[in-house]
């Protein structure tokens, strides 16, 4: 039986972006099953201590900014690290992905497109016509889909999803839970494979 891991992101985390590809890799080649968990992150932050970018300290702020050149360049990746209409509400979005999945569809490549489109195209995301053109570049029915994101049940799975991160002491985006063992942070990934590739047993924080 193929072992499983919980994939908490939200869809405008610069960080989630800079992971997707290696973290598919990981899960890929280690047969995992990836339960992909979009997560309200600013109600993560307020309940953890958390500051929302705007407010952190500009010395915290400028440190964001070569971090992600650093990470960019490592990756092999080539974005803006300010795009155009970012930040935005990425309410509509992430329960968009809640949406592909509850129809039990895997929600990877339309993520891809949201990712290159955020921070590649520097489009507008917040603008639910632009959701809709991605949504239909992959394929699906724009306006069911969008109005299963809007509807009370994906609206419960956002909620669950929030509860479920903040029990497994989840703190900021992306996190990948393996096992009950946290690796925040898309820096983490080298240590997920590895906890892969050895077998061991699943470290703890009990304190």
């Amino acid at each position: 039986m193929s072992r499983s891991i919980d994939y908490y992101f939200t869809a405008t985390s610069p960080w989630t972006y800079i992971g997707h590809d290696l973290f598919m890799e990981i899960a890929k080649r280690h047969a995992l099953k990836v339960n992909y968990k979009p997560v309200a992150f600013g109600k993560v932050f307020a309940a953890t201590g958390g500051l929302p970018l705007p407010e952190r300290p500009p010395v915290r702020q400028r440190y964001r900014l070569m971090e992600l050149q650093r990470w960019r360049d490592r990756r092999g990746l080539t974005f803006n690290i300010r795009p155009r209409h970012w930040p935005f509400d990425v309410t509509l979005l992430d329960r968009t992905i809640i949406a592909i999945i509850n129809r039990d569809n895997d929600p990877d490549l339309f993520m891809r497109l949201v990712f290159d489109a955020i921070w590649e195209e520097e489009r507008n995301l917040d603008n639910p016509e632009e959701v809709a053109a991605l949504l239909e570049e992959r394929g699906y029915d724009a306006q069911s889909i969008l109005e299963e994101a809007r509807g009370p049940g994906t609206e419960a799975v956002y909620l669950l999803n929030l509860e479920n991160a903040l029990a497994a002491d989840i703190f900021g985006a992306p996190s990948y839970v393996l096992d009950g063992e946290v690796f925040w942070g898309q820096d983490r990934l080298e240590l997920l494979d590895d906890a892969l590739s050895s077998g061991r047993a699943a470290y703890t924080s009990s304190l």
